[in-house]
């Protein structure tokens, strides 16, 4: 607990937060944290990720940073049902985007900075495509004690969201390069210069990560899904929520694990391969690493980059892929892939509905409609998907969709099997003419 190691010294794999439940004091039931609701002034309680402290209890409440993350919306998706083919009053939306820096990313740094504090740590660094920059930089920001360095590749940003790293004033580092050729380097950094790391290999990222899942049940008034359909980048939120569902059903605070799909992007799909066309499984703990090996290096030698406009989760080398392995056993899980086109319309429906979201979040909506058509959910089961960022992360591909006719569209984005905009709602330019007004209101 008093160390910064995130890996295993011996073999270099993931390491794990673990508990002596014995030692933990637990509501008998998950409506027991209905009490934390009625506290007026305990941060912790207002706090989404803190209100269930009993169930990350690594840090003495005294000891916590916390900007009152976690309150987000969790919405019955009746709106956006019929386009994912799924009957109503079956579909919800988990909107992480109502997080303060505008991710599902503050759940796990107000965990990870909480730590940063008890191990005495003097800076924290970090590698992102984006919405983990702007968390860092908030947290670094509010917290004040621990300034923050962030590495980004070099074109592979969005401006929404790079905009909040440079307004909250941390160092920006662009590298030459992708997210996995920033991720490579920022481990090498962080050990070299006794940095506190950020990014999803950090354990206690993902415990405060796994709150979203008991806000879920939260909003089915303390029942589970049957589903639950999370985006695939680094597979942290995957791994989080498969260790969330495993604990709560030891403790005997649930009776059954929901299902988990895991959807990845087309052009960034090395969860997919792996799972589907390679068959490479947890096994129970016994990974077959070589394969894995050598999956990577046929990536390498065919330069398979990943490429997709869901910036978020454009990722060759996710970080906690074993860890998603486990989570996808533990869970009973899938994997599946949607197209770059299928996202955008996915995500101008799922803001038709009342709340928008970035590309990435869009994926979940997307996978869901692919999964129904393919007979793997039921029209009638209960679904949540996460949407795990605003959509003012990411603007200029929403302006784009809406404004470009389908060729410049097409053009815009070639190589990213984008055709047009299916639900664009293209301004309409008229002179300054109170007819010409009247008659497009009225058209």
């Amino acid at each position: 607990m008093d160390e910064p190691l995130f890996e295993c010294p011996t073999c270099g794999d993931l390491l794990d937060v673990g508990y002596d439940w014995s030692r933990a004091v637990l509501p008998e039931r998950l409506e027991g944290f209905e009490e934390k609701w009625s506290v007026v002034g305990d941060p912790l309680a207002f706090s989404g990720v803190w209100q269930y402290h009993e169930l990350l209890p690594f840090a003495a409440p005294d000891h916590i940073i916390t900007v009152g993350e976690g309150k987000t919306v969790f919405q019955q998706a009746d709106r956006v049902a019929p386009y994912a083919r799924m009957n109503r009053g079956r579909l919800f939306l988990q909107y992480e985007g109502m997080n303060p820096s505008g991710s599902f990313k503050d759940n796990g740094m107000t965990a990870a900075f909480t730590h940063a504090h008890l191990v005495g740590a003097t800076r924290a660094i970090c590698a992102s495509t984006g919405n983990t920059s702007a968390s860092v930089a908030m947290y670094s920001a509010v917290d004040g004690q621990i300034p923050a360095v962030v590495l980004v590749g070099s074109g592979k940003i969005a401006y929404g969201k790079l905009a909040q790293a440079l307004d909250y004033g941390v160092r920006v580092v662009q590298v030459q390069g992708d997210f996995d050729t920033c991720m490579k380097r920022v481990k090498e950094v962080a050990k070299e210069l006794r940095l506190y790391l950020m990014n999803s290999l950090n354990p206690f990222r993902l415990e405060g990560q796994k709150t979203i899942m008991y806000r879920i049940i939260e909003g089915l008034l303390w029942d589970v899904p049957d589903w639950v359909v999370v985006p695939g980048g680094n597979l942290g939120n995957s791994s989080a929520f498969g260790k969330a569902f495993r604990e709560l059903k030891s403790l005997g605070l649930i009776s059954r694990i929901p299902r988990m799909a895991v959807i990845n992007a087309a052009g960034a799909d090395t969860l997919y391969r792996i799972v589907n066309q390679e068959k490479i499984t947890w096994n129970d703990g016994r990974v077959d690493d070589a394969r894995i090996a050598a999956f990577y290096r046929q990536m390498e030698s065919e330069h398979r980059r990943a490429r997709t406009v869901a910036s978020a989760i454009e990722i060759n080398r996710p970080v906690n892929l074993k860890k998603c392995l486990r989570a996808l056993a533990w869970t009973d899980g899938i994997v599946e892939k949607v197209g770059d086109q299928e996202i955008l319309d996915a995500k101008a429906q799922v803001s038709r509905g009342g709340f928008g979201c970035e590309p990435a979040s869009a994926a979940s909506v997307a996978g869901v409609r692919k999964l129904r058509q393919a007979g793997t959910i039921g029209p009638d089961e209960r679904v949540v998907c996460v949407l795990t960022g605003h959509p003012l992360k990411d603007p200029n591909i929403t302006v784009a969709y809406h404004t470009r006719t389908d060729e410049e569209l097409a053009d815009t984005y070639a190589g990213y099997g984008v055709r047009g905009a299916t639900f664009g709602n293209r301004p309409i330019l008229v002179e300054d003419n109170l007819d010409e007004i009247i008659a497009a209101i009225q058209a």
